[in-house]
């Protein structure tokens, strides 16, 4: 099984140069204050941040970015390795008169209309298709589901995840800047300051700076390296700059231009390694996988060389026993409340490692090829310890069943447990903090080749939640009254669900107000 990797950057360059040697990265966005992190490093360093090298300030912000991403991973682990309750597992394809619920029989469910195969989901010309008559959630409400109980410490060693790995996930951080006759130049922003610069560069040559960091999640361990080539621009028109500014593209990227977009006509050479100047360098990073003591293909989770891999992995299991024969694979300019509101999916949307359908024998297809969870939070009265709201998520019209509310929550990532999934995805998507909250419980359905996971969840004591949208996912995230929660539109699943859900919260509520 090959080792995630995770990006802690949401650059489409740095994600494609991966993606072109076979690694489909998770991306997961640091958030990181640029301008405040390297302050505080000159501060703690007692320089100016004028007297910062180039290449000190791309090392710095890319250790900023991966110690971030890698913090946030740490708290969704404690949070899920701190798990108690018990997990609920129901076999809804177990049951007497399974075969006819529902009446869709080409529904899905999750978060998706991205389809990793060619099932529908895109058309000839390969653009992304999204029917939101075939994403309905089977109700299995009518039907006796069996059940079964256990303890959560023996459903975190059934499903483990990131937290019991020997290697990986790999994290890593990266930021370029532009060294330019002796100025260190970040993105312009602005079309005043790409002018400027473009105009200057014309002709002339300058240094492209990579800092990169890569952290072992399993161990800590951390590398640290940077990378540079020379550019050597071209004597471009002025007709060229503004039509140049007039895409756009100039004005996000360091440096003011790109080697592999509309900027690439306007570079005569490049000395040195080419996909640094794209942001991530690949002979570099592989040399810092492998002071790791993890081989490069082992990265490998797309396309020919995922291939590769499971080949590779098959004949090593072969050779171990003993057979002879194996010595012979959003940004669209728009706001998120706006996209939410749309039925038509924003183009910044990222494929994720996990992203796509799975067929299941319930005649259904349902999100996340590693299945999907999500985290049901709930909050408690000081005085009377009972519940009296739950976080939802009003979801974004482009979405499946988009404008109803549910839960936030989706595909579970490569090597994740469920609960992690959940905390991870219910944190980008609603800024439920992992930290300031409880697990007390799971539901599982379980469907054999796919299981969604529901996470319960309170507050912990003295601590608040405060949700909303941390993308174009929602069109709302509030605390809702429990009492009105069965007012709203709610997701085919948790319509069905919500009966013993709030039934399972009450329950749950008395235990832990007892301890």
């Amino acid at each position: 099984m090959s080792i995630p990797l995770i990006l802690a950057s949401q650059s489409p360059s740095r994600r494609n140069v991966l993606n072109a040697a076979g690694i489909s990265p998770t991306i997961h966005v640091s958030h990181v204050d640029e301008p405040a992190a390297v302050a505080a490093e000159a501060e703690a360093r007692g320089v100016a941040v004028d007297d910062l090298s180039c290449e000190q300030r791309v090392m710095i912000l890319a250790q900023a970015k991966a110690r971030s991403v890698y913090q946030a991973y740490r708290e969704v682990a404690a949070a899920a390795q701190g798990a108690g309750g018990e997990q609920v597992t129901a076999f809804p394809l177990r049951a007497k008169g399974a075969a006819e619920a529902g009446t869709d029989s080409s529904a899905g469910d999750g978060k998706g209309g991205i389809s990793s195969t060619a099932d529908g989901n895109t058309n000839q010309y390969g653009e992304k298709v999204y029917d939101h008559h075939s994403t309905l959630t089977r109700d299995f409400s009518d039907v006796d589901v069996p059940v079964e109980a256990e303890p959560m410490k023996k459903a975190l060693a059934e499903h483990p995840g990131f937290a019991d790995a020997k290697a990986g996930p790999l994290i890593v951080g990266c930021d370029s800047m532009f060294l330019f006759e002796g100025e260190p130049l970040g993105k312009p922003h602005t079309p005043e300051v790409a002018r400027r610069r473009l105009g200057a560069m014309r002709g002339k040559s300058g240094e492209l700076w990579t800092g990169h960091c890569l952290i072992d999640f399993a161990t800590g361990r951390q590398e640290l390296e940077s990378s540079h080539a020379t550019v050597r621009f071209g004597d471009y028109s002025d007709r060229d700059i503004e039509a140049y500014i007039a895409s756009g593209e100039p004005l996000e990227v360091a440096g003011c231009f790109t080697l592999e977009g509309l900027g690439g006509a306007f570079i005569d050479g490049v000395d040195g390694d080419p996909s640094g100047v794209l942001g991530l360098s690949l002979p570099l990073l592989r040399r810092m996988v492998g002071h790791m003591g993890v081989a490069w293909t082992d990265l490998w989770n797309v396309g020919i060389g995922k291939l590769a891999a499971a080949r590779l992995e098959e004949a090593e299991a072969r050779k171990a026993d003993g057979d002879e024969k194996a010595k012979a694979t959003t940004d669209d300019g728009i706001s998120a409340e706006e996209q939410a509101a749309s039925i038509v999916p924003p183009k910044s949307n990222v494929h994720q490692p996990g992203d796509g359908w799975v067929h299941c024998a319930c005649g259904r297809r349902h999100w996340g090829l590693n299945g999907a969870a999500g985290v049901l939070l709930a909050r408690r009265s000081p005085e009377t310890g009972e519940v009296t709201h739950v976080v939802m998520q009003h979801r974004a019209m482009w979405s499946a069943e988009g404008g109803t509310w549910g839960i936030p929550g989706g595909a579970l990532a490569d090597g994740e447990s469920p609960i992690e999934g959940a905390l991870r995805e219910s944190y980008e998507e609603a800024n439920i903090t992992p930290e300031d909250i409880e697990v007390v419980g799971t539901h599982r359905e379980e469907h054999g080749p796919w299981a969604y996971t529901t996470v319960f969840a309170f507050e912990k004591p003295g601590h608040e939640v405060d949700p909303h949208p941390n993308d174009d996912e929602s069109m709302e995230i509030a605390w809702i009254p429990v009492a009105e929660v069965p007012k709203r539109k709610l997701l085919t699943a948790m319509n069905a669900d919500w009966p013993r859900f709030v039934a399972r919260l009450g329950d749950l509520a008395r235990e832990y107000r007892q301890q």
